[in-house]
């Protein structure tokens, strides 16, 4: 997720990041019409791509109001020019009681986007019209930076009319999905809905390459799109099979409570862990953390661990899965979780050691999955 999106911002508590091809969506519409017509705009191709913005914002708007209603609390969204990715907290969703009503929940929600932005086009071509007949709404070309009030009614169109296309993650390729786990299994339904969705991608690319320039741009973000559906799919599947004991650190430092912050902070320094268990005896007594240390010397000189490290954290057992450390984690806002075995500390797991474990294992399993 963070890998191709950069973080602008959150909203209602939601943190809102913008995919790369959006911020290269001006550079293309510069490009464009400059081959087209031997000038361009700079500023009005920004702002035709921030009206793009504005009703992709409103699109993912309509899904999250929808989804809230089902349960689905939304935790993250990526936002890319045709709509957006939207992560939802995993453990606080209900499924529904059988397929026909995860299908019919899946419907619901994608068709609340296009009817957002088909709501927002009619009434911003009644208001235009009246207030600006000039901008001519209904006029060739539809969709253009010369006239803006114009392209506003045009492009939640657009957006609303290519969500029907049948290419995942686009509102009609996720019913689509959703009709594949009435038959099999949510990583073998988004397997197949991704690849109906990269040959469609594939044909808009080559298609735009005879033709129009925006088909080209069509398919890049679809096929974009997909790609980080299917990755967040082998993920919450790492998440799910494996167990801690496949990813926990068995090689690492501890503290004592006794320990000075200076002798800690010496231990640190020798140490790739930024996060340590205090030990006492063969008790854990608290947790700490290099950053905690460094901040604690700072403002209070030279003490001991016992005093500023954390004596409120989690526990788990070898048998636990990653999702089940992952909501410990983040729930509590959380950076390192023991592992113990009959009250023995046996392992760590950090936040870190997690996530890079969790990358590694999921491009392992994409690889085994393509060789096979």
């Amino acid at each position: 997720m963070r890998s191709f999106s950069l973080h602008v911002g959150r909203l209602f508590g939601v943190e809102v990041r913008l995919h790369l091809t959006f911020l290269f969506l001006p550079l293309f519409i510069f490009w464009t019409e400059y081959n087209a017509r031997g000038s361009a705009s700079g500023s009005r191709d920004l702002a035709l791509a921030g009206i793009v913005l504005a009703c992709v914002g409103a699109h993912e708007i309509g899904h999250m109001l929808v989804a809230r209603r089902y349960g689905l609390t939304p935790k993250a969204v990526i936002l890319l020019p045709l709509g957006g990715v939207t992560v939802y907290d995993e453990s606080r969703v209900e499924m529904p009681a059988n397929p026909q009503s995860a299908w019919k929940r899946e419907l619901r929600i994608a068709l609340s986007g296009p009817l957002v932005n088909l709501a927002f086009a009619m009434l911003a071509a009644g208001v235009i019209s009246a207030a600006l007949p000039e901008a001519k709404v209904w006029q060739w070309p539809w969709f253009h930076p010369g006239n803006l009030p114009r392209s506003l009614v045009w492009a939640n169109l657009y957006i609303a009319g290519l969500n029907l296309l049948p290419a995942y993650p686009l509102d009609c390729g996720r019913v689509l999905r959703a009709f594949f786990t009435r038959t099999s299994d949510s990583s073998v339904a988004t397997r197949r809905a991704v690849s109906i969705s990269h040959a469609m991608a594939m044909i808009l690319m080559v298609a735009g390459l005879f033709s129009n320039a925006w088909l080209t741009m069509v398919g890049i973000i679809i096929f974009s799109a997909a790609q980080l559906e299917e990755r967040a799919v082998i993920f919450q599947s790492v998440l799910d099979n494996v167990r801690l004991e496949e990813v926990m650190l068995t090689d690492f430092a501890t503290l004592s409570p006794a320990d000075t912050l200076e002798d800690a902070l010496d231990k640190a320094v020798h140490s790739l862990q930024d996060d340590f268990p205090v030990v006492r005896g063969g008790d854990m007594v608290g947790v700490i953390s290099r950053q905690r240390i460094l901040e604690a010397l700072r403002v209070e000189g030279n003490g001991y661990v016992q005093a500023v490290m954390n004596k409120l954290f989690e526990v788990s057992i070898r048998q636990e899965s990653l999702a089940s450390a992952f909501r410990k984690l983040t729930a509590r806002n959380l950076s390192i979780i023991p592992v113990v075995e009959e009250e023995r500390l046996v392992g760590i797991v950090t936040l870190q050691n997690l996530m890079h474990s969790m990358a590694l294992l999921a491009e392992s399993r994409k690889l085994r999955r393509d060789n096979a």
